[in-house]
């Protein structure tokens, strides 16, 4: 085995790097490492003081080029990107390793100091580390205490220096401990690929229309300035955006608001005239944001006009799934509008007076146009390709749902089968608009993880027609229609409760279980190991015994979860479904169509013109992979001048 070099770095920078992410920050002009902190092979840590002059070893610069040697950092992704910065030489990812995968593998949390308190190091991160960073890493306010400097060097604090120094080093000796303690679990090789992937995706980033951006904006504060200035007019009200005074308003004006959140305002809007229902659809108008992604495209923006960094590789680490950074691809708005270029132009040339003439609400075209602010380099077209129902698919392969499979296999029209299984009636009668077809969709939307009325409700079925009585119902027809899935949630539960409490190698079908180390581990078809730490059982919120674990709660603090077969199951799936994206994805660059972005079950590359297919890029998604025989896969795809969804 080659040389390991381990290292951490302390940086500079004028740009707010939660905020705009690390490729714009390092891009900064004011950007510059400060220290570099390393060791080889788990050696003596050293650092650097290269903001004092210091200059790196040749040895450990030689190491920073050399393909040979492993450079491993905790969030490797940072020291990689500054320091191509640092060097002015790009430093490609594949004799990168980042400590920050192998604990996501492990379902462990994503921060050092948090991986530190879980694993219960000798070596925690230092405390004093944040006030540390505040000091020297970015800016500070200009007083006349300070001279009226904008930046504090190592010299203004000689001793906060030396502690920032041993801070440095501290972190570099907790990524050890880090690595010495999970050495029993190496990052398989398969993974080390897709993480090489994801960061020359990253590194690549997309290119954005800054133009477009730039007036979405200006429309969209245009627009809150009439809207607020006519709901001012209207109401006579010092701040017509505050809620207190909007209430105390429509209550001298005859209704009773107990919320202003945007479902009671609309249900209010049914029941007003005049004036009130004038302010209330003011009040939708003000209370809308349609540039927060336009914001964070502006804020992110590299100088070569891309943004980088939208992915986080392992960023859901229950199942392995991508995670959306800085503009959050992953939750884009839907786009609707009939004449998508047109409205993109007019809102481009600064015509917002045509906009509003043209459509019923500017916010809500600015909001359809957000994902086609993303576009090709002049002479590229993106290719867009996605998997159908994927989700759906490899439930129905993994439980052996036999019918599901033969719908998928042939017209794949999944909601109108449903119904049809579901209430006895021929396929041919559940039509596009029948309300079958829609009970088919709720049903197929919300009940294939165990879920009962109350998922149903969240799925919007009261809102599509359907009352509270007719939801039981539903779900039992959906259950009874569907025994295989039924019955392969309480396989899952029994193989994973009789590994945990036998401390037995179980199985469910295609799924491994096994009790290692503190671990449940839930083997994957494809061989991808998920994680459950410190898994026990313990009385649930059903007042059963069912199985808990150790992970990252929905407040971000680390706690025990619940969890049950429907629940494990959903875990399953959409993990078998992110290793097909992930393979997807490996085969596609690899046929000369480079990834830019991709986002669920859906790739985006940047393909030249008179190059590529949209057929080739589908057939090449749907190759199966020798783990899924039997799982019959279906990619659909387009083409486009600037990103839509078609």
């Amino acid at each position: 085995m080659g040389r390991i070099l381990e290292m951490d770095i302390e940086t500079f920078s004028d740009v707010d790097l939660i905020k705009c992410g690390v490729y714009a920050y390092a891009d900064s002009p004011a950007f510059e490492v400060l220290l570099f902190a390393y060791s080889f092979d788990g050696g003596e840590t050293r650092v650097i003081d290269l903001a004092q002059g210091e200059e790196l070893p040749g040895e450990v610069a030689e190491a920073v080029f050399d393909g040979s040697v492993v450079k491993t950092a905790f969030n490797a992704n940072f020291e990689r990107t500054c320091l191509s910065k640092h060097f002015g030489r790009y430093l490609p990812p594949d004799s990168w390793h980042c400590s920050a995968v192998q604990a996501a593998l492990l379902a462990l949390p994503r921060s050092l100091e948090d991986v530190g308190a879980v694993l219960g190091l000798d070596e925690q991160k230092m405390k004093e580390g944040k006030e540390l960073i505040r000091y020297f890493c970015v800016p500070c306010k200009p007083t006349k205490a300070n001279g009226g400097r904008r930046r504090n060097l190592p010299c203004h604090a000689p001793e906060k220096w030396e502690l920032f120094k041993a801070y440095c080093m501290r972190d570099v000796d907790v990524e050890k401990a880090i690595r010495r303690k999970l050495y029993k679990f190496p990052v398989p090789e398969s993974e080390m690929e897709l993480y090489r992937l994801d960061q020359r995706i990253n590194d690549r980033g997309v290119l954005v229309d800054m133009g477009l951006v730039r007036q979405a904006v200006k429309c969209e504060r245009l627009h809150k300035e009439v809207v607020t200035r006519r709901a001012y007019e209207l109401t006579g009200l010092e701040n017509p955006n505050s809620v207190a005074q909007l209430k105390g308003w429509l209550g001298e004006n005859g209704v009773e608001a107990e919320s202003l959140s945007k479902k009671a305002v609309a249900d209010m809007i049914e029941e007003s005239d005049g004036e009130v229902e004038e302010l209330l659809r003011l009040r939708l108008l003000m209370a809308k944001t349609s540039v927060k992604k336009y914001e964070a495209m502006e804020r992110s923006v590299c100088s070569d006009g891309r943004v980088h960094g939208l992915l986080q590789f392992y960023g859901a680490n229950r199942t392995g799934r991508w995670a959306g950074r800085l503009v959050q691809v992953q939750n884009l708005p839907q786009n609707h509008l009939q004449d998508l270029g047109l409205a993109r132009g007019l809102v481009k040339e600064g015509s917002f007076e045509d906009v509003e003439m043209l459509y019923d609400s500017a916010p809500n075209v600015l909001s359809e146009l957000t994902r086609t602010a993303f576009v090709p380099e002049p002479g590229c077209r993106f290719v867009v390709a996605d998997f159908s129902a994927i989700e759906a698919r490899v439930l129905a392969w993994l439980a052996g749902e036999r019918w599901r499979l033969e719908v998928f296999s042939s017209h794949g029209k999944i909601y109108e089968a449903s119904a049809a299984a579901m209430f006895h009636v021929p396929v041919e009668e559940v039509t596009k608009g029948s309300p079958l077809r829609q009970k088919g969709k709720i049903a197929e939307l919300g009940l294939g993880y165990g879920g009962a009325a109350g998922a149903l409700v969240s799925m919007g079925a009261l809102d599509m027609g359907l009352s509270e009585d007719d939801l039981p119902p539903l779900v039992a027809a959906w259950r009874r229609a569907n025994p295989h899935i039924t019955q392969f949630w309480w396989d899952v539960d029994k193989a994973a409760v009789e590994a945990v409490t036998k401390r037995a190698k179980t199985r469910a079908g295609r799924i491994g279980f096994e009790y290692r180390s503190g671990i449940l581990f839930v083997t994957l078809p494809s061989g991808r190991k998920l994680a459950y730490v410190k898994p026990r059982m313990a009385v649930n919120k059903f007042g059963r015994e069912g199985l808990t674990y150790e992970g990252i709660l929905e407040n971000k603090k680390w706690g025990r979860i619940e969890t049950y077969g429907p629940k494990l199951v959903e875990n399953i799936v959409q993990g078998t479904a992110r290793d097909l994206l992930a393979e997807a994805m490996l085969r596609v660059e690899r046929k000369g169509y480079p990834i830019v972005m991709h986002c669920h079950d859906e790739i985006i590359a940047e393909v030249p013109e008179g190059s590529g297919s949209v057929e080739e890029m589908c057939e090449v998604m749907v190759v199966r992979p020798s783990w899924a025989e039997g799982l019959p896969l279906r990619a659909d795809g387009y083409e486009c001048p600037f990103y839509q969804k078609q």
